[in-house]
């Protein structure tokens, strides 16, 4: 039997149509196309494309799962920077699936933790459990375009999601350099208060490189006239964490200190995080960010400013700690939660 998975975001809509497999319980893909979002006038129009002309000769869904980007309310979305309004319930019956839900696209992905296979991640720590500890609780954190936040409990064949905006959660500086780039930042971006997001993101990465390209220091560096670029083509930005860690790894000292500095900044809130939600089932990192920063995650600098907790700092070591590998594993979760949604119908 065929289920429908679709990772839908403001840039790009990822639709694969998957499969059950005798005796594995992870989702098998048939067939997957990527759609650019802009593109189009509405997401019907991307679903029709892709049941009626691209998989024509592929056995119709009998359920579907969207994750998306964007609220939602009563299996409804508004998927704000396209404007278009999505309703779980008008996509089940136009294109007769028998079951139908829309997820936040940072929640779903606590659905495919359970079905996860080897190459899918990798383990940063074991943990250690202590007795009477809760390992059916989980916490998943991903840096990306945002900073989200997901919970959920797992319990044998049963998952319950705990939706959470953690992301927006205000950023605490520990040094005298936090502070005087917190500071910065609200005056730079004219803001009151600034998020762990603004900080711990991909976007954070390029703000943190422009803070410290404001120095006087740097005023030769390379990167100057592409910081003047973005502040006219706002679209430029995008590229600039990419240019960062390219930088980095060829041994620019500037950029070596601002991608530390960033991934101090999200080692300290994934320390936060788990001892916050007290997640011994996990706690895993993932987003856009992760399968690229893999082996900064792996280092002594990334796992000490994690473990920075002071009294509490041993808890931390009890938490199982994994990344991400998958950079396609919200299309995956989706999958995972389509595959579910048929013995549910």
């Amino acid at each position: 039997m065929n289920f429908l998975a679709c990772d839908l975001g403001g840039t790009k809509v990822l639709l694969g149509i998957f499969e059950t497999v005798i005796n594995d319980n992870s989702p098998k893909l048939i067939f997957k196309k990527k759609y650019i979002s802009s593109d189009w006038a509405s997401f019907e129009l991307i679903l029709e494309d892709f049941l009626k002309n691209e998989c024509k000769n592929i056995t119709h869904p009998s359920s579907a799962c969207f994750a998306v980007a964007g609220p939602l309310f009563n299996n409804k979305a508004n998927i704000i920077n396209l404007s278009w309004i999505i309703s779980g319930n008008d996509l089940k019956n136009k294109f007769n699936f028998k079951s139908c839900e829309l997820i936040n696209d940072f929640a779903v992905q606590i659905y495919g933790i359970p079905f996860l296979k080897k190459n899918q991640y990798f383990t940063l720590q074991n943990g250690s459990l202590s007795r009477g500890a809760n390992n059916d609780l989980h916490a998943i954190v991903g840096a990306g375009t945002g900073l989200g936040i997901a919970r959920g409990i797992i319990s044998g064949g049963k998952v319950k999601v705990l939706a959470s905006e953690g992301g927006h959660i205000e950023y605490s500086p520990k040094s005298k350099l936090e502070w005087e780039l917190k500071i910065w930042l609200k005056n730079y971006l004219k803001v009151e208060r600034i998020s762990c997001e603004r900080i711990i993101s991909g976007t954070g990465l390029t703000r943190i490189a422009e803070w410290r390209l404001s120095k006087p220091d740097a005023k030769n560096h390379p990167l100057q006239e592409y910081i003047k670029e973005i502040k006219f083509f706002e679209a430029a930005r995008k590229e600039l964490p990419e240019k960062i860690c390219n930088l980095s790894k060829e041994g620019d000292q500037l950029m070596i200190e601002v991608e530390k500095f960033w991934l101090g900044a999200y080692a300290s809130f994934l320390g936060d995080v788990a001892l916050q939600e007290l997640c011994f089932g996990g706690l895993w990192i993932s987003g856009g960010t992760a399968p690229k920063h893999f082996k900064n995650f792996k280092s002594d600098l990334f796992m000490k400013q994690f473990f920075d907790k002071g009294r509490l700092k041993d808890i931390l070591k009890t938490i199982p700690m994994n990344v991400i590998l998958d950079e396609e594993f919200g299309l995956y979760s989706a999958a995972c939660r389509a595959k579910m949604l048929l013995k549910t119908k």
